[in-house]
């Protein structure tokens, strides 16, 4: 009865679909676009103006009119995002999505190694921090990196970071025996052998299709090895009905609205933290973008990406020479 109807107004919660409405509503009155890694929960992907992988989506930002570009991944997706747009405005819902495997591969060490190493090109998975980036010599992704090592010189010495499992893969078809750095993607480590196995006995018409990141022995149960967008550009042309995928489960949204005759299995990981097995296996830092928090990131502006120029321009460089090559 005390509150003001302003007071009233601000303690409304709204409803997942209002919420929707509201954000598409401040993206064209901001002129902004959303993006959405395949990552993310369905809610975001099913709004979003581009749903994909992390470069992907920077490169279609940066390619609009857009003032304004909220990217819901984690935060060095945001900070793509700037490299390549710098005089857009981009927001980040929650700066604390972080990712372990750019978190693996700090500049500090990449600079050591460099001035302990010299002649070393640096190769950089695109999952890195800007600063990371800016000492790089070429980024790649999991889709071209093999590409980019071939068109390299074959007495070339490399260290290839951060992950380590997709640059033990790349060596194992390449022949090349490049430095690797033990970084790696929590997700993609803890997929269970076990539960391939299990899944392949109960579905043996299946197709296995894993990640990139995951480790040899679960890439080598696996009939499609690629990345996210392979993956997915594969089960939209097979002529397969069931599909098993070792990857982060937030993609089986874009696999279940775009293939709907098809049915598809997440690899669960080896142990849920609780010590007992689950059903999927998921990213905790992608799951920490909510529409909430996209809304809020919208009517406030912020929290915002903002990055020093010196880093910027030389990070663009390594994704320049990249584009370049690929």
């Amino acid at each position: 009865m005390g509150k003001s109807s302003k007071n009233k107004k601000e303690a409304v919660v709204m409803s997942n679909e209002e919420l929707k409405s509201e954000i598409r509503r401040l993206l064209k009155e901001k002129n902004g676009v959303l993006l959405a890694h395949y990552y993310t929960i369905g809610d975001i992907q099913d709004i979003a103006d581009f749903v994909g992988d992390s470069l992907a989506l920077a490169r279609k930002a940066a390619a609009t009119e857009a003032d304004v570009i909220v990217m819901c991944g984690v935060h060095f997706m945001a900070e793509t995002c700037k490299i390549l747009s710098p005089k857009k405005t981009v927001l980040c819902p929650d700066l604390n999505a972080g990712c372990s495997l750019a978190d693996s591969c700090s500049a500090e060490d990449l600079k050591k190694f460099k001035e302990e190493h010299p002649g070393y090109k640096v190769v950089s998975y695109v999952n890195t921090t800007a600063a990371v980036k800016a000492l790089t010599d070429v980024v790649v992704t999991s889709g071209n990196a093999k590409k980019i090592i071939d068109s390299m010189p074959k007495d070339e010495k490399i260290l290839f970071g951060p992950d380590y499992n997709l640059g033990n893969y790349i060596n194992s078809v390449t022949g090349r025996n490049m430095l690797l750095w033990n970084g790696g993607c929590h997700v993609h480590e803890r997929f269970s052998v076990a539960e391939i196995k299990k899944l392949k006995k109960e579905h043996p018409g299946a197709v296995v299709m894993a990640h990139l990141e995951c480790k040899a022995p679960v890439l080598k149960m696996a009939d499609v090895v690629g990345s996210t967008a392979v993956m997915l550009k594969y089960a939209q042309e097979s002529d397969k009905k069931e599909f098993i995928v070792a990857t982060e489960a937030g993609i089986l949204h874009e696999m279940q609205r775009t293939c709907g005759d098809k049915i598809f299995y997440p690899v669960p990981p080896e142990v849920s933290e609780g010590g007992v097995g689950c059903s999927c296996n998921e990213c905790q830092y992608m799951k920490m973008n909510t529409l909430e928090k996209i809304y809020k990131a919208l009517v406030n502006g912020s929290p915002s990406i903002e990055i020093d120029e010196k880093i910027r321009k030389k990070a663009v460089k390594s994704i320049e020479r990249m584009l370049e090559l690929s």
